[in-house]
């Protein structure tokens, strides 16, 4: 949200210092992104006078200029078509930077002849988007002056960060109420902000609004006869200066109310309107073209604004070419309507649409300003365009029971704030903040009389439930995130000062701190150091990824209801997207090697599942004098960090088993599964699924992995002590034996029946080669390792334990290689 110092003293008495305002409102939360001030970049700029303007001798399209900016003639040379005798424009001396063109001017020679400088255009100084010549200022411009004093452009320009639930500070005036609350002014109603406008005739085209259309009134005012020019530079510069770009007076009007009051408001061409006007819901056929160029189709989901010829607009989120205005224009309608917050965020979501007026509309604008903005808005038009007002009139309603920003009590225990803010606030300091902010709060029985009779019940009914010591207090429209009281007190607070709230330390135990890490906690911080070890970076992705990507891991049960993009929509059931996502950005950039993992949350039917998500791509090893071609990574790299990852997190990595096929998103026959039985799966890993990979766009030969860390077994507590390392005392025994095995017959069936013969004296078993030559049969050859734990054995009892190791694996049909 941007506005100028200027525009927020409309709405704020106040002498406070632009560093004032910006550390003022930092302080109620309000942070502030930046403060420009238009004037700085444009100090070095003068007003000149050209004294003579002369044909250049080598270019038929430029010429060179005598000009004056207060220090004697310079010579300029200048393209500019209205470059003459005797104007006045904005001259830039050399070493000026020249922010339109990003140049720094300098003494330089153009066709043979040197210039000093130069004529500026609006788009040169970044105040418009006019470039057909230099700018022209009026005879009686002071030669020598600054520009930018003479423009009035010393007016600071402030950009705020609002937060969704703050619909009123996306308008001048809500930050100045704000502010005033705060202490740092008065706050005050704008000198243009009118009552009613009388008015003339009944307003034609009619407007009905159908039920359940998503948008619940529409107030309209015709005004005829106008002439629909350019608006007054005071306009164009309010605009201008908080990054808006003027078209028209009558359109210009409109944006000047939706920064100025957040109240977006719309035009319509009457003549262009074909019948009557219907707020309705989108229907099969609806198509047209926006004012932003673009083309839409609505769905029975949207809000549309329609005539007898079709949609010509989304309801609070653009309108539509056919209906616009330009300079013909003599007839318009004036639209100020209320949307469905819910309707407008999701048809925007839906569209990719992001204008100023939903991001207004889908936060819930204040509904009392329906008929002073429209009233204010009319004025307006009438003043800068002429004509005849209409009637106003209403279509539409609001739900009888109630609305977002309707007018409601809440109860209020002063103690809370001290309880909730740690602020000892006096009472009556707390009531006085409250209504600086507009709020209306009693601790009477009887509330007072100046209440409507509907009002007077609601507070007498609330107060009777609030009981002795407390207030009832009547939350304004404009404020629809208020609703209980932990957010009064938070206002209270917030406008006495965040800043003022105590660092108050939690009590604690004497003695050494208890643990308060969660089992589940430290084994993902040690997993994740383990990744960090092994050599992986670890990133952090969105937990949201859109309705497609999740559809291809099974489908997302969790959709929210408040997204920021299609893109983002739903709660993942799988960190891949986003790693593959990353991995992708990465190699785009040039990476040759990523190597990627994230400690996350999987959002399944069933609840949260941590997870530890690997990614392989690009080279594993880079090409060489000694490897050559770079090699890629292959599935059994993702398989040593799975095995290295497991062990590190405390898994049984000896009594894992290994099942093929990891299911429907890996590659069948390059990827598999690991657990500890076939129902506790604790791993995943392999190549993705060629579908899969095409449809993220994952990187070419990309290998992944998922570790389900909540089906890894924890260890049994044992105490804090770890048992003393007791190193074998007699040295072990390795023993080779080469089988030729059934292709169907797994490396790990293999290794785990020679595991299981002894399992007090075999420690460890491992393939070390595989061979298989054309058209004969598969060889596996293993490594097992002997470990005796008392006395050494006798020729006799190693081959005793060799023949039981023949024997296990004869059993599964292997034998002994020849």
């Amino acid at each position: 949200m941007k506005f100028t110092l200027s525009w927020l003293k409309d709405h704020l008495e106040t002498n406070a210092s632009p560093a004032e305002i910006a550390d003022r409102l930092t302080a109620i939360g309000l942070e502030v992104e930046s403060v420009t001030n238009p004037a700085e970049k444009l100090a070095p700029f003068r007003v000149a006078e050209v004294l003579t303007a002369e044909k250049h001798p080598k270019a038929d399209k430029l010429q060179v200029l005598s000009v004056d900016a207060g220090d004697g003639p310079l010579q300029v040379v200048c393209g500019a078509p209205n470059a003459r005798t005797g104007m006045k424009g904005v001259f830039g001396p050399p070493g000026a930077y020249v922010p339109g063109i990003d140049m720094t001017l300098k003494v330089a020679a153009i066709r043979g002849v040197e210039s000093n400088g130069m004529m500026c255009s609006v788009r040169e100084l970044q105040l418009g988007d006019e470039h057909e010549g230099i700018i022209e200022l009026p005879a009686d411009a002071p030669v020598g002056q600054s520009f930018a004093d003479y423009a009035g452009l010393d007016d600071p320009v402030f950009d705020i960060a609002t937060t969704p639930n703050r619909p009123d500070c996306l308008g001048v005036d809500g930050i100045a109420r704000d502010l005033a609350a705060a202490g740092l002014g008065q706050f005050k109603v704008s000198a243009r902000t009118r009552g009613l406008v009388e008015g003339g005739f009944e307003p034609e085209p009619r407007v009905v609004v159908e039920p359940d259309s998503g948008c619940w009134v529409f107030w309209r005012r015709v005004i005829r006869g106008v002439r629909n020019g350019p608006s007054p530079k005071w306009l164009q510069q309010r605009l201008t200066e908080v990054g808006l770009r003027p078209i028209s007076a009558l359109v210009d009007v409109t944006n000047f109310f939706s920064i100025d009051q957040a109240r977006p408001l719309h035009v319509y061409d009457v003549s262009k309107v074909q019948g009557r006007i219907t707020a309705r819901r989108g229907r099969e056929g609806d198509r047209f073209l926006a004012l932003n160029g673009k083309d839409y189709a609505p769905t029975p989901a949207d809000c549309v604004i329609a005539d007898e010829g079709g949609a010509i607009g989304l309801g609070g989120v653009i309108g539509g070419d056919r209906t616009g205005v330009d300079e013909t224009t003599t007839d318009v309608l004036l639209e100020c309507a209320w949307f469905d917050p819910e309707v407008i965020g999701a048809t925007g979501r839906r569209h990719n649409v992001s204008t100023d007026a939903r991001s207004r509309f889908e936060r819930g604008i204040d509904p009392e300003k329906l008929s002073t903005a429209i009233e204010s808005a009319t004025q307006m038009i009438l003043d800068l365009c002429g004509g005849e007002a209409s009637e106003p009139r209403l279509s539409g309603d609001f739900p009888a029971d109630g609305y977002p920003n309707r007018t409601h009590w809440l109860v209020h225990r002063p103690v809370r704030v001290r309880e909730l803010g740690g602020v000892a606030l006096d009472a009556k300091e707390q009531l006085a903040i409250l209504g600086r902010l507009g709020f209306f709060a009693m601790d009477v029985e009887d509330p007072d009389s100046f209440l409507n009779e509907g009002e007077r019940l609601a507070a007498r009914a609330a107060l009777q439930a609030a009981g002795p010591g407390a207030w009832v207090v009547r939350v304004p429209t404009w404020r629809p995130d208020i609703d209980g009281q932990a957010d009064l007190v938070e206002e209270i607070v917030r406008i006495h000062g965040l800043d003022g709230v105590p660092a108050t330390p939690l009590p604690r135990e004497e003695g050494v701190a208890k643990p308060v890490a969660t089992p589940a906690q430290r084994l993902e911080r040690r997993i994740r150091r383990a990744a960090a070890a092994r050599g992986l970076d670890e990133a952090v992705t969105w937990s949201f990824i859109g309705e497609a990507d999740a559809a291809a891991f099974g489908g997302a049960p969790w959709v929210l209801a408040n997204p920021i993009s299609e893109e983002m929509k739903v709660m993942r059931p799988s960190l891949l997207p986003g790693l593959i996502g990353a991995a992708r950005r990465n190699i785009d950039r040039g990476a040759a090697s990523v190597r990627l993992f994230e400690v996350g949350r999987r959002y399944l039917a069933d609840g949260e599942r941590p997870t530890l998500t690997v990614l392989l791509a690009g080279e594993r090893e880079p090409r060489g004098w000694r490897t050559g071609k770079a090699t890629p990574f292959d599935a059994f790299d993702i398989k040593g960090e799975v095995i290295g990852l497991l062990e590190a997190a405390g898994a049984p990595v000896a009594n894992l088993q290994l099942y093929p096929d990891a299911g429907d998103t890996w590659h069948p026959g390059r990827s598999a599964k690991l657990g500890l039985g076939p129902k506790t799966i604790v791993a995943t890993f392999g190549e993705l699924h060629p579908r899969l990979a095409k449809l993220l766009d994952a990187p070419v030969g990309a290998v992944a992995a998922e570790i389900f860390l909540d089906a890894i077994p924890q260890p049994r507590d044992k105490g804090r002590a770890r048992p003393a390392f007791a190193p074998p005392a007699l040295q072990p025994i390795h023993r080779d034996f080469a089988f030729v095995v059934p292709d169907d017959l797994s490396a790990d069936g293999l290794v785990r029946a020679i595991r299981g013969v002894d399992r007090a004296l075999i420690t460890d078993a491992r393939v070390f080669d595989r061979y298989q030559p054309d058209g004969g049969e598969l060889s596996l050859a293993v490594d097992v390792t002997i470990q005796p734990s008392d006395k050494t054995l006798t020729d006799a009892e190693i081959g005793t334990v060799s023949d039981r190791i023949i024997a296990a694996a004869a059993k599964l049909g292997a034998r002994l290689r020849s």
